[in-house]
């Protein structure tokens, strides 16, 4: 295989495969000239730090056959990038199947279709489908504006771990991962008595131990740790056995997030592409659009003019899931996060709060400087503020 070939097979960039090569880590991997030829049978080489994310034998004994068959059934599938379909279909017409239909609508942008399925099985005698439909019921609700709706859902899901009668490690790792999900990304408290989610993840599938990651990776971004937050992504997303694209999707994007802050557009390009790889055969466009404040501009520099329809639609999510996550964000965190600026004022402005010039903004999303000039301008006005340096306050930088 070539670099190109490998990287989209495991799912990584080719500069983290030409690392890989580099380091001796991909067995009968041999240079030519700046490249590597790859073995075709080579298998992904799993990260040796990863031990604290694997079951141990006795670990694994614990585990009973029919664990997490119905918990985020799609999100947990390591399918093929173009066959999410196929395997919700596959799925008959259960509850599992429907729980599987409703991510589907979810994370293609039909939340409404998400809702209403979920909401079929709020009150499931299976914690599992119950736990699955109160998940995809908050998060599908807020691009609908109906964020008590979210709220009460995901209290409901950890109301629902608290007083299930089935008391087993893997229960008490989901309360840890929805607790440390619904804080990171949704500001709500974290229950108190809940595991903490690096201690949670041996006890999780794997499709829903890479999304913890993503989790873990948010939060370290949120607190400025972009470094730190880089390495959880691209170690996640070299650990897997598998390729799990939701999962993946949003750890490229992660990824993405923290090289535009750390300055290093071309491998945050990279990382996009590579999302955009596993996200575009099944039209799995959420992430895009809930991440795009946050991409700096590379959806602009990449997406638009590659892909202006999917770009349009993309945009038009962000509109609708900002709107809501502002309304649970702000009040949260004390933060003005700007609820006024059109997805480009945003992303100009994003990106002088992090010290760009109106040049370098300008080259990035393939405009002209007096374009970012107005764009800017036109922040400061609708913000009421008169100095560039101000802009941070309402960014997201």
């Amino acid at each position: 295989m070539t670099v190109g070939e490998a990287a989209q097979h495991w799912g990584v960039t080719e500069r983290l495969v030409q690392r890989l090569c580099a380091d001796g880590r991909i067995a009968g991997a041999v240079r030519f000239g700046r490249s590597w030829g790859i073995p075709a049978s080579a298998r992904k080489p799993q990260d040796p730090r990863r031990e604290s994310a694997t079951l141990d034998d006795a670990q694994q004994a614990k585990r009973q056959p029919g664990d997490y068959a119905n918990l985020m059934p799609l999100l947990n599938a390591a399918f093929e990038p173009g066959r999410a379909r196929e395997f919700v279909y596959s799925l008959g017409a259960a509850p599992r199947a429907d729980i599987a239909r409703a991510e589907l609508f979810y994370f293609t942008g039909h939340a409404d279709e998400a809702v209403a399925l979920a909401n079929l099985h709020l009150s499931s005698d299976d914690v599992e489908i119950r736990l699955s439909a109160h998940l995809i019921y908050a998060f599908a609700n807020l691009p609908l504006g109906n964020i008590d709706g979210s709220r009460r859902a995901l209290e409901g899901a950890l109301s629902a771990l608290e007083h299930s009668s089935l008391e087993t490690p893997q229960l008490r790792a989901a309360q840890g991962f929805i607790s440390r999900a619904a804080s990171t990304l949704l500001h709500l408290k974290a229950a108190e008595d809940a595991p903490d989610v690096i201690d949670a993840l041996p006890f999780l599938p794997p499709g829903l131990r890479a999304f913890a990651f993503y989790v873990q990776a948010h939060a370290a971004y949120l607190a400025g740790d972009h470094a730190r937050s880089l390495g959880i992504a691209e170690t996640a997303l070299m650990g897997a056995d598998e390729t799990y694209p939701i999962p993946a999707i949003y750890l490229h994007l992660v990824a993405v997030m923290d090289l535009m802050a750390l300055r290093r557009p071309t491998e945050a390009r990279e990382h996009l592409l590579c999302a955009w790889e596993l996200a575009r055969p099944d039209d799995l466009i959420e992430g895009f659009g809930e991440h795009h404040g946050l991409l700096g501009g590379m959806l602009e520099a990449v997406i638009k003019p590659g892909w202006p329809e999917d770009f349009k639609r993309i945009i038009d999510i962000t509109y609708r899931f900002s709107a809501g996550w502002r309304r649970v964000h702000n009040p949260a965190t004390g933060d003005d996060v700007a609820d006024n600026l059109t997805t480009t004022e945003f992303t100009a402005s994003m990106l002088a709060a992090r010290g760009w010039t109106n040049a370098e903004i300008a080259q990035h999303m393939g405009v002209s400087p007096n374009t970012v000039k107005s764009y800017i301008s036109s922040s400061l006005r609708k913000l009421g503020i008169t100095r560039r340096q101000d802009l941070g306050r309402f960014m997201l930088a």
